[in-house]
């Protein structure tokens, strides 16, 4: 690790002054940064996804010194222990982190965190479900592990693992503690192209947990999830211009029964799925070039603007224009 990066990371807050002399916990969030409306039926904090504003992964480290109260949000969450230890309650199970333990908690999981002391260092990632790469995942389909798994069930929308959290302990002389110092490192550092590399190392890492955390026993993913593995990367590859009747043509399926498959696997049905991918690359389009928006609309295969419009604020909560 950096020194002058892990300094800075050891430097006390304005919040975690005042948490150290009430040892009461400080709201950290603007207003913004949770959903009310979610909140109020979970009954309990959602954190929303104001984080990636213009961010493919959002870092942070974790307040010390007062209980963090239970909160649930919409993406990925890893906690990573980078000195000291930390205890967490995830969905009522109680966890303990030591320095180079990495956990992984899931979309929707609810959890808390007690407070960490002077030494503790506890590095929050976040990131979407857009950030798991479907041709990683469609790479790593024959090893026998559960971060595959766990991580395909984000994709695929499987809501039947009922799987809320990984540990991955620390392990001697691991290529996982060093990746997710380049990690932090390069979001600190805030260099150039960052975010690229950032995402780059992103997988590297979870290509790592796949190899450093084998399972024992065999791992199969059932024909129909492997047929929608196959949809899903030819909806990331060829966005602008890929349809269902192809698609069925492809696989030598039924358009209708195609369909039916990809909704019972994905959650989704392809239509949404196809918009949310061109959605994903025109916003970053829009936020990575000064190319007209009705050219991008073009580039990724939308001719409707207000349909593109109305899509697009539902997905990210701002109009095209403001995320220039």
């Amino acid at each position: 690790m950096n020194t002058r990066i892990l300094n800075f990371l050891k430097q006390p807050t304005l919040i975690e002054e005042k948490q150290k002399a009430s040892h009461r916990f400080v709201e950290d969030m603007p207003p913004y940064a949770i959903n009310q409306e979610l909140s109020q039926k979970e009954h309990g904090r959602v954190l929303s996804n104001y984080f990636f504003r213009n961010k493919d992964i959002y870092i942070s480290r974790h307040n010390r010194y007062a209980d963090y109260p239970t909160h649930t949000h919409t993406f990925l969450e890893m906690n990573y222990m980078l000195q000291g230890s930390a205890t967490e309650i995830v969905d009522g199970k109680q966890i303990t982190l030591n320095t180079g333990d990495l956990l992984l908690l899931d979309n929707g999981s609810t959890h808390s965190i007690k407070a960490l002391g002077e030494n503790d260092l506890l590095i929050n990632i976040l990131f979407r479900t857009k950030n798991i790469s479907i041709s990683l995942l469609n790479d790593l389909k024959r090893s026998n592990n559960l971060l595959y798994d766990f991580l395909l069930d984000q994709v695929v929308g499987d809501q039947e693992k009922n799987r809320d959290y990984l540990i991955f302990t620390k392990k001697r002389d691991n290529d996982v503690r060093d990746t997710l110092d380049r990690i932090i490192e390069e979001y600190y550092l805030k260099r150039d192209f960052s975010n690229s590399i950032i995402k780059s190392y992103l997988s590297i890492l979870l290509v790592q947990l796949v190899r450093e955390y084998p399972l024992t026993g065999p791992h199969q993913s059932s024909k129909t999830r492997l047929l929608a593995i196959k949809i899903l990367k030819a909806v990331a590859e060829e966005y602008k211009t890929i349809s269902l009747s192809e698609l069925a043509e492809r696989f030598n399926y039924n358009k209708n029964y195609l369909s039916n498959i990809f909704k019972d696997e994905v959650g989704q049905t392809f239509s949404e799925v196809l918009t949310r991918q061109r959605l994903i690359q025109a916003h970053t389009l829009i936020t990575s070039t000064s190319v007209p928006i009705t050219t991008i609309m073009e580039q990724v295969g939308i001719t409707n603007k207000t349909f593109f419009y109305k899509k697009y604020k539902k997905y990210y909560h701002s109009a095209p224009s403001a995320d220039r």
